[in-house]
């Protein structure tokens, strides 16, 4: 029996480029709220056939409080989490939760332009900042705009990665270009990394799906790396540009 995971993988992709034009087809430009909100829903569908069955996905808000203070994030596209903690508030897919069992955060865009990049990923970074430990912190464009034109990286977004400093770990920009940061651990106990731009024709979708999964799970998924990262002879050959921050 052939098994083939890497078009398991280019069929994820070709689903979302599918199904994200279905709501335009129908109701055209006129209402970008309503389209940006059903992407989001079906981005959630799509990673949530994947999560164990004490982990869900949702929509919302994380409140933390330091002292006195009560913190809030901006609303979140997606929220992944720990369901065997409870939430402050949940009404369907919409969920108030304090970081504890906060496992990833995602903001979701249709498009994203050179111009935009720099508060998309700001925005991205100030809500994992509310969170304050480490997490998947991710930016799926369903869509790139001009951010990446051949193997040039726009001054803006490398200016945007090198501001965020690693705290957005996982970006995809339309079908094509992951980019994942690589923390490297220094001599004087300071945390400092790489992000790696790869440009991987047809997998930037599920490789964002299969770096959520790995990074929130609790088990180790070695043993499944064959299907999880399938391209034979690994991303790195793909890789367009390294950013040191």
């Amino acid at each position: 029996m052939d098994i083939n995971p890497e078009e398991f993988h280019k069929s994820i992709n070709k689903e979302l480029e599918v199904i994200q034009d279905r709501v335009r087809n129908l109701i055209g430009s006129a209402h970008w709220g309503e389209e940006g909100r059903y992407k989001e829903a079906v981005l959630r569908s799509i990673i949530r056939r994947f999560l164990p069955e004490n982990v869900s996905i949702g929509t919302g808000f994380i409140l933390k409080k330091e002292d006195d203070e009560i913190e809030i994030s901006n609303q979140i596209d997606i929220i992944i989490y720990d369901n065997t903690y409870p939430v402050l508030f949940a009404e369907g897919d919409f969920l108030i939760t304090t970081p504890t069992n906060v496992k990833g955060i995602i903001e979701v865009k249709t498009k994203l332009d050179s111009s935009e990049v720099m508060d998309v990923v700001s925005k991205a970074t100030n809500n994992r900042k509310v969170i304050g430990t480490e997490i998947f912190n991710g930016v799926f464009v369903y869509n790139d705009g001009n951010i990446v034109n051949g193997d040039n990286i726009s001054d803006n977004l490398e200016s945007a990665l090198k501001e965020s400093k690693g705290v957005v770990n996982h970006i995809c920009l339309g079908k094509d270009i992951f980019i994942k940061f690589w923390p490297m651990s220094t001599q004087s106990n300071r945390l400092n990394g790489r992000y790696s731009i790869y440009k991987i024709k047809g997998f930037s979708f599920s490789y964002f799906i299969s770096n959520l999964v790995e990074q929130t799970s609790e088990s180790k998924l070695k043993e499944r790396w064959w299907f999880l990262y399938p391209i034979k002879k690994g991303k790195e050959e793909y890789k367009i540009k390294d950013i040191h921050v």
